[in-house]
């Protein structure tokens, strides 16, 4: 990646919005989706996810020349995961039953599960794919209609994905994107008074604004998921501490640590401290960082000059409030003209630094020593956040102790990363509320409606 822009894409206004709501609302209203048999939409939905898998590599390279992210991840975490999520999604479509109440003999007390009508969904640009089909796939499984605002600089797999959903069958209006700045066409979707439900990924600072625009507007329901500065807990009965090394290093700088989820915070029983760092900073220096298309490069490039600028901050702040940088530190690969940055390793991060509390999104890693287990829950929970955590003992009471005592949605043990459909990711704290993946997801984007039928 050069720095060079390679296409423009339009730029929506509130007008161009305020249409595809209507557009929306119309297709919802008239039922030729929300009203589809539930073996029409399965078979839609598994046709997307069919053309999506036929055209990985076209969708994947189109991926990475918007965001940046290492091509070998791309595929799978962007393609392969969205596939699979429209997948998972189909096979749930006619599994969602109603609900008979334990009433009196005279009544007949029945549970609906019916579509909430226009959702609203706003999704970074990190993972565009894969999370806009976690957005994506429950929603339309389930009978509604969409409007997508993608993030302004990874717009292109999701217009994309729009194409391939039409030629699957979708019908026309179901399913609609809008490209833009958040603060003009993410604005108005939030300010709609037709969207049912929004839902996001993101910074907490746009996450406050969408719910102030809820209160403002109709109330629509807001789920956020508004990232994380995830604890990665290392004790010296770990099983296998090298393995703890590699993972962990992997945990924060695959894609450039620009993961919701990335490790970011590396606490470390104080007895094993040095020779646990300097372990993960010789895998985390052997990791190659390059062009995110070589398929040689293991680490991806920056998003944008600002997102590499602000990287760097953080790594200033940090050595000016006493910290020590073990590794990495700066910008590299500046005469390629692209966004790129060292793996960078930040050990004495004390609980005031800003880089111990802030979410970076960027491969920094702040590294902090703790004594003991109490010492490990009480630094793990020092944050606003609480999205995702991991743990590394030998001890199989320590490990239970841990998920119990660490505030997120995510518990990791004996690994850093992972997870699949059938469980769900969400947080806790500030990092938002809702959840994406599994049948919880689903709940989303239903409305319970009683009957009350007198015998």
């Amino acid at each position: 990646m050069d720095g060079a822009a390679f296409t423009t894409l339009e730029r929506a206004n509130a007008q161009d919005v305020d249409r595809a709501v209507a557009a929306a609302r119309r297709a919802f209203d008239d039922g030729r989706w929300s009203r589809a048999a539930p073996a029409e939409r399965k078979r839609v939905l598994h046709r997307i996810a069919d053309i999506i898998e036929e055209r990985a590599l076209e969708l994947t390279v189109l991926g990475v020349r918007d965001n940046g992210t290492e091509f070998n991840m791309a595929l799978k975490a962007e393609a392969g995961s969205a596939a699979g999520t429209f997948r998972y999604y189909a096979e749930a479509v006619d599994k969602i039953y109603g609900e008979v109440a334990p009433t009196a003999e005279d009544v007949l007390g029945l549970v609906h599960r019916e579509p909430v009508g226009v959702v609203g969904a706003i999704v970074p640009w990190n993972f565009p794919l894969m999370i806009g089909a976690w957005k994506l796939a429950p929603a339309l499984a389930t009978g509604n209609s969409v409007v997508l605002k993608p993030a302004e600089t990874a717009s292109l797999s999701l217009l994309k994905l729009a194409e391939y959903c039409m030629e699957a069958g979708l019908p026309d209006g179901v399913l609609n994107v809008v490209t833009g700045q958040g603060s003009v066409a993410g604005e108005a979707l939030a300010l709609s008074m037709d969207v049912d439900v929004l839902v996001f990924t993101g910074s907490g600072a746009t996450g406050r604004r969408l719910l102030e625009y809820s209160a403002r507007s109709n109330l629509k329901r807001v789920y956020l998921e508004l990232g994380g500065k995830s604890p990665n807990v290392v004790f010296a009965d770990a099983p296998d501490l090298e393995k703890a090394a590699a993972v962990s290093a992997m945990g924060i700088f695959r894609n450039s640590g620009q993961v919701c989820v990335a490790g970011s915070r590396l606490l470390v029983e104080r007895s094993i401290h040095d020779d646990f760092v300097a372990a993960l900073s010789r895998h985390a220096g052997a990791l190659r960082v390059g062009d995110p298309l070589d398929l040689g490069s293991q680490v991806g490039a920056i998003n944008s000059l600002d997102q590499l600028e602000g990287n760097l901050g953080f790594v200033a702040d940090a050595t000016a409030q006493g910290a020590e940088i073990a590794l990495g530190g700066g910008r590299i690969l500046e005469s390629t003209g692209g966004y790129y940055m060292e793996p960078t390793v930040l050990t004495g991060v004390a609980p005031d630094n800003r880089v111990f509390r802030e979410e970076v999104f960027g491969p920094v890693l702040a590294v902090t020593a703790f004594d003991g287990d109490e010492e490990a829950i009480a630094l793990a929970n020092a944050t606003d956040y609480g999205l995702a955590a991991g743990v590394w003992t030998g001890n199989l009471g320590r490990a239970h102790r841990m998920v119990r005592g660490i505030r997120a949605g995510i518990v990791h043990v004996n690994t850093y990363g992972g997870s699949d459909n059938t469980v769900p990711l969400g947080g806790v704290k500030q990092s938002g509320n809702g959840h994406d993946k599994s049948l919880h997801a689903i709940d989303k984007y239903l409305d319970l409606k009683t009957a009350w039928i007198q015998l």
